[in-house]
């Protein structure tokens, strides 16, 4: 692989982002326009208007795949939740936002970071506790419309602003999110330490800045939960899982993987 020096040779400019902050114990998101400038510094422009003052941290979730049909078990596709800081307002709508901390990654390897003078990551004592088991007993009705759209963006609870990660996921009629992972990872251990997350469902392999009347979009407040082996919904949401994402069949191979049930405690926001 080339060599990359900035976001916007891989992310491209124009691209649409996904925003999560913290409003005192709640996760806000909103999703809006990004364009970047120099530095590792971008412009973030929300149509719907912001509540963001200066200095405030913002979470981003940016990737490229816009475009992309078909995934492999890497998934190649290059992706980075940028921790960033709001440098100016320049309006009801824009703001400016300085970086803090990113890492860029395509398949399973960093292709570019960066950290700003004087960043340490965050300190994080909270303990590890098991997630307790879904309460689904039956098989949700899964969700049709969404079975061409095949990764979502989680957003987590972390020190400091929420952190983001591209994941494939399954969705029911009711807005629950299934997706799979391993208990080592570290998306997994911020569910562990808190179960309150978000998933957003962002149509951002079909968008076209042309037609952004049209684009639909899901943003769904959740708690996590696990779907155990032995569960009587393990079997058919694996299989259902797999009907949808067919990359994703070799991780059931490894006894480490989990499903895990994302239960919708509301949809944030959706734009038909």
């Amino acid at each position: 692989m080339t060599q990359v020096e900035a976001l916007s040779e891989v992310i491209g400019s124009p691209t649409i982002a996904v925003a999560a902050s913290y409003q005192g114990d709640q996760i806000k998101l909103c999703i809006g326009l990004v364009r970047f400038l120099e530095q590792h510094q971008l412009e973030f422009t929300i149509p719907t208007g912001h509540s963001f003052n200066l200095t405030d941290w913002v979470t981003l979730h940016l990737d490229n795949r816009t475009g992309v049909e078909e995934y492999d078990a890497e998934l190649r596709v290059f992706r980075t939740s940028y921790k960033g800081r709001v440098q100016q307002v320049k309006n009801q709508n824009t703001l400016i936002i300085d970086c803090r901390e990113f890492s860029l990654v395509h398949g399973m390897s960093e292709v570019l970071g960066y950290r700003e003078r004087g960043y340490h990551y965050p300190a994080d004592a909270r303990p590890l506790k098991n997630l307790p088991t879904t309460p689904l007993t039956t098989m949700p009705v899964i969700s049709q419309s969404e079975h061409d759209n095949k990764i979502g963006v989680l957003i987590t609870r972390t020190p400091e602003q929420p952190h983001t990660t591209a994941m494939a996921f399954l969705s029911s009629e009711e807005d629950d999110i299934f997706i799979i992972s391993f208990p080592s990872t570290f998306k997994v251990q911020q569910l562990q330490k808190d179960n309150r997350c978000c998933f957003a469902i962002d149509e951002r392999a079909s968008f076209t800045f042309e037609n952004a009347i049209d684009w639909n979009y899901v943003l769904i407040d959740a708690e996590a939960y696990e779907v155990p082996l032995g569960h009587p919904i393990y079997e058919p949401i694996k299989a259902a899982f797999i009907d949808k994402n067919p990359w994703e069949v070799g991780f059931f191979a490894n006894p480490e993987v989990r499903i895990y049930h994302l239960k919708c405690l509301g949809t944030l926001f959706h734009n038909n």
